[in-house]
Formats: C-alpha cells, structure tokens, sequence
C-alpha cells in the first residue's frame, strides 16, 4: 500500500511538471512571441495581456467599423488629454512605436468613439457581425428635433448612440448630426423603461447626460498603442468644446400653445422687423465669434426664444449679454467695421457698461455686460438725461447651446430663472409697453453718476 502511494505522488509530480511546461510554451508563444506582441501588448508594471482587455475591445471595434466602412472618431475625453500632451511625438512617430500600451490598456469601463451621421446607412449586417464577434449591443433613439418646428412637432426617430460591449469593456459610439447652424449636435442617452440598467455603467459614460452641440471639426489620423484611429485635429479645442457643449432644444410645443392664445404678429411690419433682427443677429454673431467673445441672448431676445421660438415683433431690438470678464477694446472697433456704428456707451468697464449700435433702419443692437457678485450676477442701466443708475439683479446661471432663427448661439442654462427675474411671473403675457426703468421686476436703484464723470460715462453718437 505504501509502494502504490509512493508510485502515485511521483506520478502526479510527473504530470504537474509536464502541465506547467506546456503551459510555459503556450504563454510563451501567444502572449511573449514577437509574432503577438501587438496582439497582446504589454503593459508597464503589470503581466503582459493582463490588462489588455480593454485595447482587444477597442480593437475587434475598430476592425468592425473599419470592414463596414463605417467611418469613426475618438473622442473620449480622459485619452483625448493624454493624447494632446503626446500630439506631437504622436505626430513625428506614424507607426505608433512604443514598448507600452499606454493609452487604450489603462482600466476603464469605456471608450468613447463618434460617428457622423450622414457618413453611414444603418446597416443590419454590422449588428450581426458584432455579435459574431462576440459583442453585445444596444441602440438607443429618440425623434430627431431637426424635424420639429411650428408646423410639424412629431418627427421621426433617429439613432443617438450605440453601446458595444465585449466582456467588460464597452464601446460607446455617440452619433453626431448637422443642424441648420452649421454645426453638429447629439441627442441625450435617455434609457427606455425595458433597457436593463446593468448592460454597462451608463451613469459613468461621458456624452449623453444631456444634448451637445459643437463647431465642426477637423480629423487627423494617428497611431496608438498600435492601432490607427482618427481624433480631433485639436484635442484641447475640442475638450474645451466638451467641457461648455451642453444643449437645449427651443420648446416647439409650449410656443405653438402661446400662439393658441395670443395669435402671432404676421403684419408686413413684422415680418420686415424679423427679417432685419434675424439679419442683425447673425452679423453680431459673426463679429463676436471672430473675436473669441463668448455672448448670449439676453433681455427680449432671450424671453422671445424660449416662450415663442421666435423674435418678438414689437420689441424693436436684439439684446446680448456678455460676462464683463470677457470684454475687449475691440468690440467697438469690430463693430464699426462690420457696419454697425456705435449709438451709444453707457457706464465703464468697471460699472454697468452698456452698448448699443445701430442696425439697419430702426433696428439696434443692445449690449449688456454682467457684473457677478458672490451670490447674483447684475448689469447695470443709464438714464442720458439725469445720470441715474439703475441695477438689473439675476440669480447666478451658466451658458448653454442652443438653435435660434437658424443660429448656433448661447442662452443662460437656468433659462426660467432668468426670464423670472426680467419679466415676474406674468413672462408668458405679452406686454407691448414697456419701460426699462420700471417694468422689470429685478431693476433697483443704483445711485448717479457723478456729474464730473458724465463725459465718459455717457456717449452719445
């Protein structure tokens, strides 16, 4: 019994020793072999293919897109910075050498990839042939607001973004779309009722908590961790992009509603003030854009935006608001040049800076600066006549995007507050008389000017 024990231990060392070298030879061969090294790369401070689950994800993507032609970009934000400190060795290096993964093996639960949506078909064999592939896959949809106006408020569904995930790594693919104001936009990631939750950590993804829009871009083709793929031609324009690209849509139901009650103005008067402010404001847009001034629809302009889509009639101007932080001596001199003489300047940069330039026939453009304070942001007002001050208060807001009168341009993301504290709660009534001294419900008092002053502090022209 002993001997048959004996015999039994050395038989099992003998077998151990042989499983441990054959092991030896096939981590050898596939993981080690120059032949797969790029298959399988090695990642610093860790065993070779250990982490690499997510670069074989990016990867078998790549190779899918890639066979269907379908054309994709990166953009996920965390490797688009790694990258844009890399840009140029990434630049001088085309073939991507490097002893490391550096970019696509670090742990993630995601890579996030774009798609322009008129540059592909939806194709059913690319679905397929992901789950051959070994993916899991989910599409989401919701109705394309391009379609959306006055007359139409249904439109039809269109795909926003893909998830494509392979063990635990997930692709997700944003689909990009042009709109109207020349510039791209995506749509929020909203999860139907029966989608399961668990798929991937969709809390985490980066696009999709809300619409973006974004200027139009450029690609540049680059090598990393030895895999082709296209990026932002300038990574950190487009993060800061990212970082300001939230999105909201102008509200098509609520304006046909305020219509019902108070018939629109379709009198060769309005449709002429239209024509001319729509005109007025694009050229404003042009001029500040081209001077890297960020601005935003403010006063009349913004309250006709989000209650009836459109610029109000009667209200005779176009009002922007701008951050005094982002003021330059050469908004006057810009303006001047486009066509826009200067009517008046009000305040100084340092309190309640106001300007106006006038526009086509009777049409002006208002400029209002905001000042911001620890808990409220103000801009301030001028009487010419008696040198007055008056002081406009608002609830502190951010900038978001969105689509006016065919025009990518900004709006305060608290949109109601903001509106609330111009207009009260009556906003939704129209009132065609108005006094910018007493009328809004956020004006106060703010001294006068000193009568020394009043030669800088109030330019008429």
């Amino acid at each position: 019994m002993q001997r048959i024990n004996k015999n039994v231990v050395l038989g099992l060392l003998t077998l151990t020793s042989s499983v441990f070298l054959l092991f030896q030879l096939y981590y050898y061969k596939y993981y080690l072999s120059p032949k797969n090294a790029a298959v399988f790369p090695k990642v610093k401070g860790s065993k070779a293919g250990q982490d690499s689950s997510q670069w074989h994800a990016v990867k078998k993507f790549l190779s899918l897109v890639s066979s269907y032609k379908v054309p994709v970009h990166l953009i996920d934000p965390v490797l688009l910075g790694l990258i844009d400190k890399d840009l140029e060795e990434l630049r001088s290096s085309p073939d991507g050498s490097r002893s490391e993964c550096k970019y696509f093996c670090a742990p993630r639960d995601f890579t996030t990839f774009a798609l322009l949506g008129k540059t592909w078909k939806l194709e059913v064999g690319l679905f397929q042939a992901a789950e051959r592939a070994g993916f899991q896959w989910l599409k989401i949809q919701s109705k394309d607001p391009r379609l959306e106006g006055m007359e139409d408020l249904s439109g039809t569904e269109i795909p926003l973004h893909y998830i494509f995930r392979l063990a635990a790594h997930a692709v997700h693919l944003v689909v990009f779309y042009e709109r109207s104001g020349n510039y791209l936009w995506h749509g929020q990631l909203r999860l139907k009722q029966h989608v399961d939750r668990k798929f991937v950590p969709f809390w985490k993804l980066q696009f999709g908590r809300y619409p973006g829009a974004y200027d139009k871009l450029e690609l540049l083709s680059v090598s990393i961790d030895g895999l082709t793929v296209q990026i932002p031609k300038e990574p950190s324009q487009f993060l800061e992009e990212w970082s300001h690209s939230r999105f909201i849509e102008c509200r098509y139901r609520e304006a046909r509603s305020f219509f019902q009650l108070y018939p629109d103005d379709v009198s060769l008067e309005a449709v002429e003030f239209r024509k001319k402010a729509k005109a007025l404001l694009h050229l404003a847009a042009l001029t500040l854009n081209s001077l890297g001034v960020r601005f935003w629809l403010s006063s009349g302009t913004c309250l006709g935006w989000y209650r009836q889509c459109n610029i109000i009639p009667y209200s005779k101007d176009v009002d922007l608001g701008i951050f005094i932080r982002d003021y330059q001596p050469d908004i006057i001199p810009a303006f001047q040049k486009a066509g826009l003489p200067l009517k008046h300047r009000f305040g100084k940069v340092e309190d309640s800076l106001e300007l106006s330039f006038q526009g086509e026939d009777d049409v002006k453009l208002d400029i209002f600066f905001f000042y911001e304070e620890d808990d409220h942001i103000w801009n301030g007002g001028t009487q010419a006549k008696s040198g007055k001050k008056f002081k406009y208060l608002f609830p502190k807001f951010t900038l978001c995007w969105t689509e006016f009168i065919e025009l990518k341009v900004r709006v305060p993301c608290e949109t109601l507050h903001y509106i609330e504290a111009n207009y009260g709660k009556e906003w939704k009534i129209p009132m065609k008389t108005w006094d910018w001294k007493n009328s809004p419900t956020n004006v106060q008092p703010n001294g006068i000017w000193p009568i020394n002053e009043w030669e800088e502090v109030i330019q008429l022209y």
